[in-house]
C-alpha cells in the first residue's frame, strides 16, 4: 500500500496570494505582503523544498521524500514550518507520516509572479 493516496482533485476558483508584477501599481499593503513572500523564499533551501513538494507527481509530498537537500533534519524542520507559516505550503499528519502540498493560492500566482522574464532582442 502506498503512503500516498490518489492526486488530489484541481480546485477551482482559487484566488492568488498577490497580485502579478506585471498588473499594474501595487498598493503599500499588497507591497508588503508580496515582500514577505519573496523573504521567506529568498532562502536556497527553502527554494528546492517548495520545488520538490511543487514537482512531485502526486501533488503532495511526504516529508521523508523532500528532507535530501543537504542540511539536517531539523533545519529542514525549520525551514518547512517558515514555508507554512508564509501560506506556501499545507500540511497534514497521517500516522507517522507528513504531507505537504503547495498552498493553492500560491500555486495560482506564485509562480507567475517570480517567473524570470525572458529578454527581448532589440535588433
Amino acid at each position: 500500500m502506498s503512503k500516498y493516496p490518489e492526486a488530489q482533485p484541481p480546485l477551482t476558483a482559487v484566488v492568488p496570494c498577490c497580485p502579478p508584477i506585471t498588473g499594474g501599481e501595487l498598493s503599500a499593503h499588497e507591497a508588503e505582503r508580496m515582500a514577505a513572500t519573496f523573504e521567506v523564499l529568498a532562502n536556497p533551501v527553502r527554494l528546492r523544498l517548495l520545488a520538490k513538494v511543487a514537482s512531485h507527481p502526486a501533488g503532495e509530498a511526504c516529508v521523508c521524500d523532500i528532507q535530501d537537500v543537504g542540511v539536517t533534519g531539523a533545519t529542514v524542520s525549520y525551514h518547512l514550518k517558515k514555508l507554512r507559516d508564509a501560506g506556501l505550503l499545507v500540511s497534514e499528519r497521517r500516522g507517522t507520516w507528513v504531507f505537504y502540498r503547495v498552498t493553492p493560492s500560491f500555486g495560482a500566482a506564485g509562480p507567475a509572479a517570480c517567473a524570470p522574464r525572458a529578454a527581448t532582442s532589440s535588433t
